[in-house]
């Protein structure tokens, strides 16, 4: 007893034991990151800014840069850049033979203004803001209306709206405007974080810490680029963050609540508890009797939960956001060991102090305490946040940011490959207006996009591996919405609908068992809605359908700065056996012999136009004849979805 007493006696005087409002040296405040925005003098090497900068790099290395790509190929490109699908060979060809001088940009601009564009480049920020559509650990519940959220992405990314306005209602969107239904929806972004809900009779406080961890964290990651959880303990060990920033920050959200918001009348919805309360009691019953079923008896246990499952009325609609409570708000306190039941001092609001002058005053903002933080993280001034999002459009393109790191800007982030050029960026960002838009067009305008990838130059080669100067484009793979996507276009099975509540696909038995509630998984009754893009089906933590968890797609329980691509015999597995590759090959087979019928030349250059975007050449068309003269149509068309040239971009 005396030891827990002498710990928790060190661990106050820990707390307490930081200067009241922080002081910062010149050497903490040197750091790149943290400096004022240059205005960077543009090398006179090339018309296009990004080149100039680029050639700057190359001729001090020695190296020159690569001759453009094809047309075609930068056709097939730029479609999976912004839209994530594969263009047609009409597509192409209507490119490729556009003798006007504006062709390229008119391709480009009709992309951007693509409905499908909004989805692309929505799924990127679901990624960076970790979204997901259940709450994670052990009983990962079903969120309903979270998809709301996700459509307000697609939406502010199609409109091109603003970059600081689209924080700001994030950050503070019921704040802003309570009553609006969109802002509302937008403040959902607070809540997409996974959320501990078993554990029996746990603490109420450590419930409530670990939530507001969350929305705080979230802010330093996604908007900030900065590893601000690392201070939640202690200060920043290589950061000029105090632990003291970490608590100020947090203090912005600490009257932030939950906030179901109805979208129909409270008689309805208390109809509709009245009769489900009793079905939920029944199947948490079931769910006992399930785990303590004989395997025998596990079936007929589960078919009574499905049925109760069923027997449920809809949800009434409800928006998934947040509200500000400053009379519930939880006092805020330096926490030894991040403790929830070890306080320290008292703090209150206040940005990252090495962005601020010394001594800096504190704010005990009542009325709209996130609004003020919304208006601190999307200054014009701030270093920090114009640079992460140019970032984070540069890395979308090229598959790695001038900032390899992209939610960590800090000392054990990476250095910036081409400091002028990402300060140039930012600065374009801010005076365009926040216009994400505007900064694809400069990018994709540039000659550095458009190099082809399979350029030879041994020096470069031995010299730059990584191509971090740029030398050539780095060819990528699919990720793995892009490759389900791919395939249901190729095959003529894409549903192109859009928005609305996510799709749940049918998962095989052997998966459904092993969550803690299979009942959860409702499969979406219209088969139609199964071959919709990957952005809509069910993203759920604790489940992910078998092509996505081999392809890298991000867990959803920490911002994904940047999707692995990993390389593994499972991925081999799942294209070659897995259901749903083979149910798209034999789509992609029947489209192929309605197209062909039995003359296999034919079929050959239709399904190489129409997976790879080009004519096999030589060497590919004779082996795809060799094996298309004795396979099944279904194995031909399983074969071309398992190539290189399909999987790849140039």
């Amino acid at each position: 007893m005396k030891s827990l007493l002498v710990l928790m006696l060190i661990g106050q005087l820990i707390a307490s034991n930081v200067a009241p409002l922080g002081k910062y040296s010149a050497a903490e405040r040197r750091h790149w990151a943290f400096q004022p925005r240059a205005n960077p003098e543009i090398p006179a090497l090339a018309k296009s800014p990004i080149d100039a900068f680029i050639l700057a790099r190359l001729q001090k290395a020695g190296f020159t840069a690569s001759p453009a790509a094809s047309r075609a190929t930068l056709a097939r490109r730029v479609y999976f850049d912004l839209t994530g699908l594969p263009p047609t060979p009409e597509q192409i060809k209507a490119f490729v033979t556009d003798k006007r001088p504006d062709a390229w940009m008119h391709l480009v601009n009709q992309l951007l203004d693509s409905p499908h564009y909004g989805e692309r480049w929505g799924q990127h920020w679901l990624d960076v803001v970790r979204y997901a559509e259940s709450d994670g650990f052990e009983y990962d519940t079903h969120r309903t209306e979270a998809w709301r959220y996700r459509d307000y992405v697609v939406r502010a990314f199609q409109n091109d709206k603003p970059y600081d306005r689209f924080l700001e209602e994030q950050i503070a969107g019921d704040e802003i405007a309570p009553a609006e239904q969109e802002l509302l929806i937008a403040s959902g972004f607070n809540r997409l974080g996974p959320l501990r809900k078993n554990a029996g009779n746990q603490e109420v406080a450590s419930s409530r810490n670990e939530v507001l961890t969350e929305m705080t964290n979230a802010v330093g990651a996604a908007f900030l680029g900065v590893t601000l959880g690392c201070a939640r303990c202690h200060d920043h060990k290589f950061d000029p963050i105090r632990q003291s920033d970490y608590y100020r920050m947090q203090a912005y959200f600490s009257g932030t609540l939950e906030n179901d918001f109805p979208l129909t009348p409270s008689a309805d919805r208390a109809q509709w508890e009245a009769i489900v309360k009793p079905i939920d009691a029944k199947i948490k019953t079931l769910n006992g009797e399930l785990a303590k079923a004989k395997p025998d008896e596990k079936d007929a246990v589960q078919k009574q939960i499905d049925d109760l499952e069923k027997s449920k009325p809809p949800v009434p609609p409800t928006i998934f956001a947040v509200k500000n409570d400053m009379a519930k708000a939880t006092p805020m306190h330096l926490l030894a060991r991040g403790d929830f039941a070890n306080k320290g001092d008292s703090v209150s609001m206040r940005p990252m102090g090495v962005l601020l002058a010394d001594g800096a005053p504190e704010s005990n903002e009542t009325t709209a305490p996130r609004t003020k933080l919304a208006k601190w993280v999307t200054a014009k001034d701030n270093p920090l946040t114009a640079r992460v999002m140019v970032n984070r459009i540069w890395q979308y393109h090229f598959g790695k940011g001038l900032v390899v790191t992209a939610n960590d800007f800090g000392r054990m982030g990476g250095r910036p490959s081409h400091p002028e050029l990402l300060d140039y960026l930012a600065n374009e960002f801010v005076n365009s207006g926040y216009s994400v838009k505007h900064i694809h067009r400069l990018i994709l305008a540039s000659n550095t996009w458009q190099q082809a990838s399979d350029t030879v130059n041994a020096k470069a080669e031995e010299q730059d591996p990584e191509n971090k100067l740029l030398w050539k484009f780095s060819r990528r793979r699919l990720d793995a919405e892009e490759m389900r996507d791919a395939m249901l276009a190729v095959s003529g099975n894409l549903n192109p609908k859009a928005g609305g509540p996510s799709v749940t696909v049918p998962l095989e038995k052997e998966l459904l068992v092993a969550l803690y509630a299979p009942s959860q998984w409702k499969v979406t009754p219209d088969l139609t809605e199964h071959n919709r893009r990957s952005l809509y089906l069910l993203v759920k933590r604790n489940m992910h359908l078998p092509m996505m968890e081999v392809f890298d797609a991000p867990d959803g329980l920490v911002s994904c700065a940047r999707r692995d691509t990993s390389t593994h015999a499972p991925q081999a597995l799942e294209l070659l056996n897995g259901t749903f590759s083979n149910q798209q090959a034999t789509a992609f087979a029947t489209r192929l012999d309605k197209l062909a019928g039995n003359n296999l030349a034919k079929k050959v250059d239709h399904a190489f136009l129409l997976a790879a975007g080009r004519l096999p050449n030589p060497k590919e068309r004779a082996a795809a004849l060799e094996f298309a003269r004795t396979a099944q149509p279904h194995e031909f068309a399983l074969a071309i979805l398992n190539l290189n040239a399909f999987m790849y971009i140039n």
